[in-house]
């Protein structure tokens, strides 16, 4: 198996697991490629690498690779989108950050996780993305979200005022600190501590959460994901901040934003018994009651 490694910075708790990985890697002979910045942090912690070669980016993985691993947490795994793209590669996500809804194998969990890697019992989850559109390009061939495109206000107090099209036809004009366009996958991010609803996966959706709504009547709204969607960003300051997931540009006021569903997906792991459900009980501590 072809296997590519990607992390950011972790602690040093987790140490015996990533090298008890890397063992495992190495003695399933797979062919090993660890990204640059990350191959910093590993000998950061110590820790050394079996053989293996070094990538960077985009096209040192396409073709290249059969699944790629993601060390850190959500928002790590989140950076992964940049690095596959288009490229079919699935992502399995080991978390050593916190909640872990994308990143979602435990650290005590990773041996038997591996075990379904390696066996191929596992299943490959198509999650929808978002892409978009400037006047402006900002994004380059990275204009891709797997969990939300987000309106903020920038340096100031004041409000923005963001009026919203939906297939040509005017929805409203929003003003509130800003506007949260999700994808199903993150639902259960910025969009959730908005007040947005939490919304399965695989439901051909996508959802628009105002931030503080100054509109007090204004609520969270859930469209068919084939819409097509137009913005523009009214602002004190004449700047606003477009965010992608975790990467973000200063934009001027006025600018047109198109958003719509990209036409490819991304693929993410689900070793043989995960479910959706099952992971929200768990992260979310739903039923977390003695009556239950």
């Amino acid at each position: 198996m072809r296997i590519a490694l990607y992390g950011t910075r972790f602690n040093e708790e987790f140490v015996p697991d990533v090298k008890a990985l890397l063992k495992r890697i190495e003695e399933e002979g797979s062919q090993l490629k660890v990204h640059a910045e990350f191959i910093r942090e590993l000998h950061s912690h110590g820790i050394e690498l079996p053989t293996h070669v070094t990538f960077s980016g985009y096209d040192d993985l396409k073709d290249q690779v059969d699944v790629l691993l993601s060390i850190g947490g959500d928002g790590t795994f989140l950076n992964t989108l940049t690095l596959v793209r288009d490229s079919g590669i699935p992502v399995l996500g080991i978390n050593t950050g916190r909640l872990g809804f994308l990143a979602y194998v435990s650290a005590e969990r990773i041996q038997s996780s591996l075990d379904l890697l390696f066996a191929e019992k596992f299943s490959t989850k198509n999650r929808s993305l978002l892409q978009v559109h400037t006047s402006v390009p900002l994004f380059g061939e990275t204009n891709y979200a797997l969990n939300e495109v987000a309106v903020h206000k920038k340096d100031s107090s004041s409000m923005v005022i963001i009026h919203m099209e939906v297939d040509g036809k005017y929805l409203t004009s929003y003003w509130a600190d800003g506007l949260i366009i999700s994808t199903p996958t993150g639902s259960t991010g910025y969009n959730l501590s908005c007040g947005g609803p939490i919304v399965a996966p695989n439901t051909e959706c996508l959802i628009i959460t105002p931030k503080a709504p100054h509109n007090l009547t204004v609520r969270p709204l859930v469209l068919k994901d084939d819409v097509v969607l137009k913005m523009r960003v009214e602002c004190r300051d004449d700047q606003f901040l477009l965010s992608l997931d975790s990467r973000s540009h200063t934009c001027e006021s006025d600018m047109e934003i198109t958003i719509s569903k990209a036409n490819f997906p991304m693929k993410i792991i689900r070793p043989e018994g995960s479910s959706f459900f099952r992971t929200m009980r768990r992260k979310l501590k739903w039923g977390a009651d003695i009556r239950n």
